[in-house]
């Protein structure tokens, strides 16, 4: 990298960024990535160590692993934290106060599977998959389709689980509103057949995301930010599409923001790809401009290959952050989400800014199976 781009970098990536009470110290933050440390659920002393080591390595913002809400139906591993329990709770409240030493800023990413959970699965052996309509991402019969009362259940466990996100001193909350998870199935014309008020057209399809996210916006304090993730593509459809066009892309913004998410985390394979045709804006930026709220951008940041092809065991090459600035220049976004980088170099941040790219260990597949 040159001092030039060295200085593009510093300029366009440092710049605190704010909304409600938190204050990132920089552009940059570290993507939720599932990681299965945490035995029964509780992450420990080590997963505490982890976060904070991006923290002290320049990370503004950290956005943790998905963490199952108080759902009988919510995980499907018991290797996963969950963010409920008391013993789950008093390590993330460690965790929070390691990376807050460090001085960054941390968010709980709230999770339920829906029906991608598998049957027989822990932590809850005997809970029954469920999701909108009993049927699998793939349209086959699987689970339940959720009543009114599952779905109360389900809307009361993310707002208490956003209450007690501020209650331990986190700095705001994500919902995991994307990759064919539960909210994401109710969004999802495939895998949302209902036809009571809960399904039918996009906007319809809409109102259980913003029933959770009003929920949460009532449960916390007016100084607490809501980050919502999205995605067009599903683990095992790439090509999904909730939105085709603009316009169908505000039918499902403008329930959201109304119910009160703050921040829109765009989740895309590779972030220089155009989310629609005639404009070479990605999703994040399309999501910016239709909402006019703040957006973070993820996808093989830095890297030349996306995050599914590690599980393959495959490492992506290296790559430049070029395009990345002149977007971010040009405002498409607010900030950036990096993931793997940030698995293969804890420092990934404080080289970027320093322009010392070439000094950034490489991400390798193997390092999937240790938590460093």
């Amino acid at each position: 990298m040159t001092d030039v781009t060295a200085d593009r970098a510093a300029d366009t990536l440092s710049r605190p960024f704010t909304v409600r009470g938190l204050t990132s110290r920089n552009r940059i933050a570290m993507a939720p990535m599932t990681r299965q440390f945490s035995p029964g659920g509780v992450p420990g002393q080590d997963v505490a160590d982890y976060y904070a080591r991006r923290a002290a390595g320049g990370v503004g913002l950290i956005v943790t692993e998905g963490t199952y809400i108080d759902h009988s139906s919510a995980g499907t591993s018991d290797q996963v934290p969950r963010f409920h329990g008391d013993d789950a709770l008093a390590g993330w409240a460690r965790v929070a106060d390691a990376v807050h030493r460090e001085g960054g800023a941390i968010i709980p990413q709230l999770w339920h599977v829906g029906v991608t959970r598998t049957e027989g699965a822990p932590p809850v052996a005997d809970a029954e998959p469920v999701g909108p309509s009993g049927i699998s991402l793939n349209g086959e019969p699987k689970g339940r389709a959720m009543t009114q009362q599952d779905l109360d259940d389900v809307i009361a466990a993310f707002a208490g689980a956003a209450a007690d996100a501020e209650r331990l001193g986190f700095d705001g909350i994500e919902l995991h509103g994307a990759h064919g998870y539960l909210i994401d199935q109710f969004l999802w014309s495939g895998s949302n057949r209902r036809t009571d008020a809960y399904g039918g057209d996009l906007v319809a399809r809409t109102r259980f995301a913003a029933e959770i996210v009003a929920a949460c916006r009532a449960a916390v304090s007016d100084a607490f930010p809501i980050v919502f993730r999205m995605s067009q593509w599903k683990a095992d459809a790439y090509e999904a599409k909730l939105a085709q066009t603009p316009a169908e892309l505000d039918s499902l913004l403008s329930p959201l923001t109304e119910a009160g998410v703050d921040v829109f985390h765009a989740s895309t394979r590779r972030y220089w790809l155009p989310e629609f045709d005639g404009s070479d804006l990605n999703l994040a930026g399309w999501v910016k401009k239709i909402s006019g709220r703040p957006t973070i951008t993820v996808g093989s940041v830095g890297l030349d290959g996306d995050f599914f092809d590690a599980f393959q065991g495959n490492s992506p090459t290296v790559t430049g952050i070029g395009q990345l600035l002149e977007r971010m220049e040009r405002d498409e976004f607010d900030m950036v989400a990096v993931g793997r980088g940030l698995i293969g170099d804890p420092e990934w941040a404080a080289k970027t800014l320093a322009g010392r790219t070439g000094d950034i260990t490489p991400f390798d597949a193997a390092m999937l199976r240790t938590l460093r």
